[in-house]
């Protein structure tokens, strides 16, 4: 029995966001821009934001790590 060979069209991988070396999320094309998806605690304020540049959301992750916490 022969089966027919289905294509897919090609999927752009996800794009790894890091911070100080440190993996936070990644950015999926979406049709809006880029989606940011968080799998650090510490990025989770911006997870799901959509950005237009993989830059902007590099630049969005990397202020929210920064900010300082109160003692």
């Amino acid at each position: 029995m022969q089966y027919q060979t289905i294509s897919r069209p090609p999927a752009q991988r996800p794009i790894a966001i890091e911070v100080d070396g440190e993996p936070l999320g990644v950015v999926v094309p979406s049709d809006e821009g880029f989606r940011f998806l968080a799998v650090k605690l510490q990025a989770f304020a911006v997870d799901g934001h959509i950005f237009t540049t993989v830059e902007a959301a590099r630049d969005a992750v990397s202020a929210v790590v920064r900010v300082e916490v109160p003692e």
